[in-house]
């Protein structure tokens, strides 16, 4: 038990899907998991462990921004003894030729902040996801025949930027998308030799003219991430998983 969950040594899986928005693992949990049990629903940060094609899995919300999911995530590897963590989440395109509802797997990520400040490393870390998890996420994508781009996105601290030429600069640089998570979890499972990836729907684009979906639709619509997810979590039968979806 910790300040932020209330669940006790053995209530969560070793592999945790990790969306932002609880109310998106309430509904993957009562959705796609057999004998669900909630674990934790301290600050309305919904918790459910359940199986899944005869796998014990757990969902787990993170909240919004790195310094949420900077705790949950440490604490889910260092108190709960989960050794996987697949964030699942929505993302800004920052490229014409991504569109919505396309699926970004997230090789690396690029950040405005300074969560890597407190390892006093001499230079810049590159957070980066684990290559097993990446590497089945790209053969379930094209199995599926999804829509998908692997690449940089931008994990910011600011979800309304003073700085208006900013989306430019990153998109010049190739970085597929923008959200406001996956450097931290790259970078705390790194420090905790622990696994990580992050899987995005495209929720809107800043660089299209194309309608961006609704907070329903991306809680419950964004099925084609979420099913990836589960299977990796499936496939992976020697790792548990924590999932931890993000808004």
């Amino acid at each position: 038990m910790t300040p932020h969950n209330e669940a006790k040594k053995g209530d969560i899986a070793k592999t945790v899907l990790m969306p932002g928005d609880p109310l998106r693992a309430k509904y993957l949990a009562e959705t796609y998991l057999e004998d669900v049990v909630q674990f934790n629903a301290v600050r309305n940060m919904f918790g459910y462990t359940g199986i899944y094609k005869g796998k014990k899995i757990s969902i787990m919300g993170s909240g919004m921004g790195m310094p949420s999911i900077g705790i949950y995530s440490y604490e889910l590897f260092t108190q709960y003894d989960v050794e996987n963590i697949i964030r699942i989440g929505s993302a800004g395109s920052m490229q014409k030729d991504v569109h919505i509802r396309d699926v970004i797997i997230a090789q690396g990520s690029c950040t405005d902040s300074h969560f890597a400040h407190q390892y006093e490393l001499p230079g810049t870390f590159s957070a980066i996801s684990s290559y097993s998890l990446l590497e089945k996420a790209v053969t379930l994508a094209k199995e599926k025949k999804i829509n998908y781009h692997v690449g940089n996105v931008l994990a910011s601290d600011i979800f309304y930027h003073a700085d208006t030429t900013s989306v430019e600069k990153w998109s010049r640089m190739g970085v597929l998308a923008v959200e406001m998570e996956s450097y931290a979890l790259f970078a705390t499972a790194a420090y905790l030799g622990k696994n990580a990836l992050t899987l995005l729907t495209i929720s809107d684009s800043l660089v299209n003219d194309e309608p961006e979906t609704t907070a329903q639709e991306r809680e419950k619509t964004f099925t084609a991430m979420m099913e990836v997810a589960l299977e990796i979590a499936w496939w992976n039968r020697s790792v548990h998983f924590l999932i931890l979806i993000i808004q």
